[in-house]
């Protein structure tokens, strides 16, 4: 028996408490015997109590409106409104509301033929969307690899591949108001994220060229000429009910009740109530289309908005939080849980994922993009520029003792900008420990020496390439204020002080260190060292973090997410490489594995750790699973606790 007073028991008590009070309150004529109880009352039968179950958010949700960027408590409200439509569980993608997931292998993902001409949309060698014009670089049809490119002459008869994918629903799908779910739904969500004022990525709506219904049940997406999607088995809009919101203009979506407040959905529960600031309560789905196999186990769901973290806890304690939700911000909370669970006062969950905590080496600054000058000191020294000088850097930052000491050992070191779960993360990759020797021979090698033979101050340059000599190596290393960082900042500090490299450590606020370019450090490219996070919601690998377009210039307003500036061909050709293929072929392995080796090797940023989503939940709470590539509540209508889980 563990200590919590559940609300269930409580709801029960009451119960009996109240019908004590009643038959006190309201005295009868008591029967000589049972024989005395006409036949024609039935004797009262007993009902269950409603069930009920709470999650407890960090904060509350922006928004419940799915197009209009909802945050990460929002995003675990929505999981238990709409159910899918694709899950991704394990790195790996399940059909939720499909019948199955398309594949060039059962025909519902196909490869065709399209003849081009000047002036059609296609998609280029590089990925890009472009008119086709005399000297376009396209794929000819069939043609994956650099080698059969072309430079279209403008004349000659020219096919392209062209992809299409059909999306294929489960019967009987209903909306929570009772209204059938048709293709249509998804087709009017694709309209609805084409609006100019939808807050969407334009990259797959941009290389769509149709997205239409050819029945009720199925969705037909045609890509551009010329664009080979390894994700097209997520081509498929999430359905929104057209019949509640057509009526209204596209651009109030985002603000009026009947989208952002109180959507219907498909999914295990429906919208009762949202008290601002306090909480919002579900109710279950009459219309969900797996009640018949006993799903969802609760009769209401209450999301409540908890910031604090220690009152999150306390709230666990006594009962009034089922569930704490990864939004809540634990990592301060995780020795006490792992104390709570040890006691059976709780669960705890830890998972890593796709978000790596990053220490950026700023090897080329913003400065340098009108060329690199240090005549009367117009940029900074180009102290990076030898691969040996970020390689001895990596060998000296001590990553597994702020794993140990600051996470706990709960997460890994990583070796790549993959989780070493991840389907295509190369186990023959070497990891770099910590080895102060060896980062000390590498920096030497780069032309760094101990000019003073004083072990307390930093490396000087003495052969060191567009490095004055007698610069020492001292950088200034930039991160926010919150704790964890001030930690990881302090560990880190010692350890290149052990390789003759100095730091100068700096705090910013988050709002100081991300704000954009050419003012913000992070994304103004302003920065020696620079501790950052960065992560994707998807499984597809983010090897474009560090290609050449995606650096923060002023040609682009500063938004990418190379913020180091790193520019390699051969990486950029890889990844691109990678991005062109189909998971089935071996140049999706292959270039994927090429960008993984390009990357340890250069290093333009070394991963720290990968960054921990933590849950926590009552002990006797069964089938939550808090999967490192999923919504925490992919799986709510599951979700259960006492004895119910005995079974």
């Amino acid at each position: 028996m563990h200590p919590f007073k559940h609300p269930v028991k409580l709801l029960s008590f009451l119960f009996i408490l109240a019908l004590v009070v009643i038959a006190c309150g309201f005295p009868t004529a008591q029967p000589d015997s049972a024989t005395a109880v006409p036949s024609e009352i039935p004797l009262p039968t007993a009902t269950a109590a409603p069930r009920a179950l709470t999650v407890c958010l960090g904060q509350e949700p922006n928004t419940l409106y799915p197009f209009g960027g909802p945050n990460a408590a929002a995003r675990s409200v929505l999981a238990a409104i709409y159910d899918g439509p694709i899950d991704t569980i394990g790195y790996q993608y399940q059909p939720v509301i499909l019948t199955q997931l398309p594949s060039l292998e059962n025909g519902d993902a196909q490869i065709l033929k399209l003849k081009v001409s000047l002036g059609m949309k296609v998609v280029n060698a590089e990925g890009s969307l472009v008119s086709l014009e005399l000297g376009t670089r396209v794929r000819p049809a069939g043609c994956r690899a650099e080698d059969c490119v072309i430079a279209y002459d403008g004349t000659a008869e020219l096919e392209m591949d062209q992809m299409l994918v059909n999306f294929r629903l489960l019967p009987n799908l209903t909306w929570s108001d009772g209204t059938p779910l048709t293709a249509d739904d998804s087709v009017y969500a694709f309209t609805i994220a084409s609006d100019l004022n939808a807050i969407a990525d334009t990259y797959l709506l941009d290389r769509t060229q149709v997205y239409e219904s050819t029945d009720a049940q199925t969705v037909q997406w045609w890509g551009q000429p010329g664009f080979i999607d390894p994700a097209y088995v997520t081509n498929f809009w999430a359905p929104a009910p057209k019949h509640l919101w057509e009526k209204f203009p596209t651009d109030q979506l985002p603000t009026i009740d009947v989208s952002s407040r109180a959507p219907v959905g498909w999914g295990a529960y429906m919208l009762q109530e949202w008290a601002a600031a306090d909480h919002i309560t579900l109710i279950k789905n009459p219309y969900y289309f797996r009640a018949a196999l006993g799903f969802p186990k609760f009769d209401s769901l209450t999301f409540r908005f908890i910031a604090d973290p220690n009152t999150a806890v306390s709230e666990l304690v006594a009962g009034r939080c089922d569930i704490l939700d990864p939004s809540i911000r634990l990592d301060a909370q995780a020795s006490l849980l792992q104390e709570m669970q040890s006691g059976e006062q709780a669960q705890a969950f830890f998972t890593s994922g796709m978000t790596i905590e990053w220490l950026g080496i700023g090897t080329t600054p913003a400065a340098y993009d009108d060329g690199y000058n240090t005549l009367f000191q117009k940029d900074r020294q180009d102290i990076f520029a030898d691969a040996h000088t970020r390689q001895g850097i990596a060998y000296c930052l001590d990553r597994q003792t702020v794993v140990d000491q600051v996470l706990l050992g709960r997460t890994t070191v990583p070796i790549t900008y993959l989780p070493v779960n991840h389907p295509l993360y190369d186990v023959n990759l070497d990891p770099i420990p910590f080895d102060p020797a060896l980062g000390v021979s590498l920096l030497e090698q780069a032309g760094w020496r101990d000019t003073d033979g004083d072990p307390l101050t930093p490396l000087e340059a003495v052969t060191v390439k567009n490095v004055a000599a007698g610069t020492p190596l001292l950088l200034n290393y930039y991160t926010t204020t919150a704790t964890q960082r001030r930690q990881v900042t302090d560990i880190l500090t010692k350890s290149l002080a052990q390789c003759g490299i100095g730091v100068n450590a700096q705090f910013f606020s988050q709002n100081e260190l991300y704000a954009p370019g050419p003012s913000g450090a992070l994304f103004g490219r302003r920065f020696d060292l620079i501790e950052y996070a960065m992560g994707v919601n998807g499984i597809e690998p983010p090897c474009n973090w560090f290609t050449s377009a995606e650096t923060p210039t002023q040609a682009n307003a500063w938004i990418g997410a190379n913020v180091t500036g790193y520019k390699n061909p051969q990486y950029d050709a890889a990844c691109h490489a990678a991005q062109a293929a189909l998971p089935d072929e071996q140049t999706y392995t292959d270039a994927y594995y090429q960008t993984q080796a390009i990357f340890a090797s250069d290093l333009p940023a070394i991963p720290l750790y990968y960054r921990q989503r933590i849950a926590a939940a009552r002990p006797d709470l069964c089938h939550f699973d808090l999967d490192a590539s999923a919504n925490p509540l992919w799986n709510i209508e599951a979700i259960d606790f006492g004895e119910a889980c005995e079974n």
